[in-house]
């Protein structure tokens, strides 16, 4: 089934995004004319989840470059690509903890090196296909995970997601919610909660938005409710995202996913993480290597910008976790299912796919 929303949209020369920060109560459109504006939607969470980030921002560089073309034809080409990387670590620094917005940026500078410099018309076509195809490879990438993920989904099962994992965090049909969507839509008679995931709400606004969108049967619960949700026996998995994986299969994921891991592990509630082999970062051994971004005290003090916190009370905001990878069943990606021994199996799946 098709999604009925564009997550985002390349035209005329401007990037074309869902503003999430004012779902469900507005769909709104905001538009990037510059890099500039992409650095912000990423960092102000206009968009937000992993692959979505990496997609958004691959159309970044290519506004930049298409910015600085004055630079390539009146100075020289090597202005122009030390301009380029610039503009590519402004973005980068956006949002340090999800992978794939590195991943993209890398994978745009080696498209532009490889494209050769005697022209520009040359150079700014290689980085518009890229943009494409990352953009048009996550949504198959998404559709893929989602057929594998199906196969552990049992008929008639109770799932229970955190955070956002759908067509919002992607370029679309999703990664977690998008298995959900999968085996709901094959005539599997499930039921999700969805956590609120605090502090941003995402799974208040978003997912909430989402399932509705797509008619699965659901209700939205605080997220302390999922600790007796889990302990009566009333969840039968745990499907949510993931927005970096270490060498070692630990998880790093939206603030509340280590807990939930917990409880799971605690109670024998099988857990699965869904990620594109994008997300894995071959080159972090553990979890504890991860940056965890901290966001503005003001999310939790000021939520919705209403003060529920006395004036100049200080805040610990972190915006993500690391689950250890002894809490997770299996982590779900395009090329199948990952299980542990995580080191081995994810070295292995590195070497397939030569060795990157």
């Amino acid at each position: 089934m098709d999604e009925t929303f564009i997550t985002l949209e390349y035209k005329d020369n401007e990037l074309h995004l869902i503003d999430q920060r004012l779902l469900p109560n507005e769909y709104t459109m905001f538009r990037c004319a510059n890099y500039r504006d992409v650095e912000f939607a990423i960092r102000d969470m206009v968009v937000r989840g992993a692959p979505a980030i990496g997609a958004v921002a691959a159309f970044g560089v290519l506004m930049a470059a298409k910015e600085f073309e004055p630079i390539y034809r009146t100075a020289s080409p090597q202005e122009f690509r030390k301009k380029l990387g610039d503009a590519c670590a402004f973005l980068d620094a956006a949002r340090p903890t999800a992978v794939n917005l590195h991943w993209a940026l890398q994978r745009m500078l080696q498209k532009l090196d490889t494209s050769g410099w005697d022209s520009m018309e040359r150079i700014l076509a290689g980085l518009e296909q890229e943009a494409d195809c990352i953009r048009s490879e996550d949504i198959a990438t998404n559709k893929a995970m989602a057929r594998v993920g199906n196969d552990i989904v049992p008929h008639k099962a109770t799932i229970l997601t955190h955070c956002n994992t759908g067509a919002l965090a992607t370029a679309g049909w999703g990664t977690a919610l998008g298995v959900i969507k999968e085996a709901f839509y094959g005539g599997k008679d499930i039921f999700v909660y969805a956590d609120e995931t605090r502090p941003r709400f995402q799974g208040a606004r978003l997912t909430a938005w989402e399932l509705m969108q797509a008619g699965i049967p659901s209700k939205l619960i605080p997220d302390s409710v999922a600790a007796t949700l889990i302990r009566d026996g009333k969840i039968d998995l745990v499907i949510l995202g993931g927005d970096r994986v270490a060498a070692n299969g630990d998880v790093c994921n939206k603030i509340g996913t280590f807990m939930l891991s917990a409880l799971c592990k605690l109670y024998g509630v099988p857990f699965y993480s869904v990620v594109p082999v994008s997300t894995i970062d071959f080159t972090i051994a553990n979890g504890a290597d991860i940056p965890i971004e901290e966001r503005d005290a003001e999310e939790i003090t000021h939520p919705g910008g209403v003060p529920v916190a006395p004036a100049g009370m200080q805040v610990y905001n972190p915006a993500f976790d690391v689950t250890p990878h002894q809490h997770v069943t299996g982590i779900i990606t395009e090329k199948g299912i990952l299980y542990p021994p995580y080191d081995k199996h994810i070295e292995e799946l590195r070497i397939a796919l030569g060795g990157m």
